[in-house]
């Protein structure tokens, strides 16, 4: 696994060799950034089941200011790690070895918002849905946030989720992305 565009482009990374965590390949990742757009200008990126980290430090490397990496796994959160000290970004970012609902309280009551949010959970366990609803109560998200959601293509994904629309739906093999904007 690679980063695939910006700061950090061609920098190998680490992954995690288990049953638990999928890496996005880098074809899924390249189609995704092409679709949210190549390049941000800046703002908060939280991967909320970051695994070994690639999405969150594609984002990264392809401008934006800081990076909440999130993973229950401690072979995760430790791939992370690693992979954040190889690329020198340990000034951008923050990796928290953490449940991902715990997380969010503790990102809510510190008043961290972000622009680009990437849920990428365990396939079939139907945490989306209920977090999409989750993170807009907890006002996590900027006025036009993009959240990026991978699941099983078999899923079924709402048009809206209060204030989330929709924006595109794409289909790679077995997962699909469905890919939401937040707009008050």
């Amino acid at each position: 696994m690679r980063v695939i565009a910006g700061k950090y482009k061609s920098r190998s990374l680490q992954t995690i060799q288990s049953s638990s965590t999928r890496p996005t390949t880098d074809k899924n990742k390249e189609n995704l950034y092409n679709i949210i757009g190549p390049y941000f200008n800046g703002g908060n990126c939280l991967d909320l089941f970051a695994g070994s980290g690639g999405l969150g430090i594609e984002a990264l490397s392809r401008g934006m200011e800081c990076l909440y990496s999130v993973d229950n796994n401690y072979r995760a959160y430790t791939i992370i790690k690693k992979n954040i000290e190889a690329l020198k970004m340990s000034e951008e970012t923050h990796v928290l070895k953490s449940d991902y609902r715990k997380a969010v309280d503790k990102l809510s009551k510190e008043a961290i918002t972000f622009d680009l949010v990437l849920l990428d959970p365990p396939y079939g366990k139907k945490i989306i849905q209920p977090l999409l609803i989750k993170l807009q109560e907890l006002k996590l998200l900027n006025e036009g946030c993009i959240v990026v959601c991978e699941d099983l293509k078999e899923e079924e994904f709402e048009e809206t989720y209060l204030s989330l629309r929709r924006i595109k739906q794409v289909s790679y093999g077995i997962t699909a992305l469905h890919i939401y904007q937040f707009e008050e």
